[in-house]
């Protein structure tokens, strides 16, 4: 998935379009409008529609309660007090990012924790943990030599 930026907000992305109307013309230019453009990534439609799915307290409830054993979209829109057609909506967006999976039996609607063991969600967020942890430590390293130069313990 890619980053679409519009040629006329591409000013508000880049400082130096500001700089003269020479930049502002080469940076506008097809050839490296599309540069930007294939630059600019996200690591897949999978991390979005987790993320999102996960975003609602609703959802992050109904996975904990399947975490316990199936229930009917009945059940977990009785449960969660809202109608039918809510908690539909709910599961499809837990079903679309392979977080709950459904059986249909008759007329009945049952749902399940899906497949998804979110190793590559995971992965993600260690990658920035693991980033932010050596941007903390060095910042406590600066913070320490800033005290012991001004005498402060």
């Amino acid at each position: 998935m890619e980053l679409i930026i519009d040629r006329d907000q591409l000013d508000a992305f880049n400082p130096m379009a500001y700089r003269s109307d020479s930049v502002r013309e080469i940076l506008r230019s097809p050839s490296n409008f599309a540069i930007l453009n294939h630059m600019v990534q996200y690591s897949g439609r999978r991390l979005d529609d987790t993320f999102a799915a996960l975003s609602d307290s609703t959802r992050r409830g109904v996975l904990l309660h399947l975490g316990q054993g199936s229930a009917s979209i009945t059940d977990l829109a009785e449960r969660f007090h809202m109608s039918l057609t809510g908690m539909k909506k709910h599961v499809g967006i837990l079903e679309q990012a392979g977080l709950v999976k459904t059986e249909k039996i008759g007329r009945v609607r049952t749902c399940m924790l899906g497949s998804s063991r979110l190793a590559s969600e995971m992965a993600w967020i260690e990658k920035y943990r693991d980033m932010w942890d050596k941007r903390f430590d060095a910042s406590e390293n600066v913070v320490q030599e800033l005290k012991q130069k001004r005498g402060i313990k």
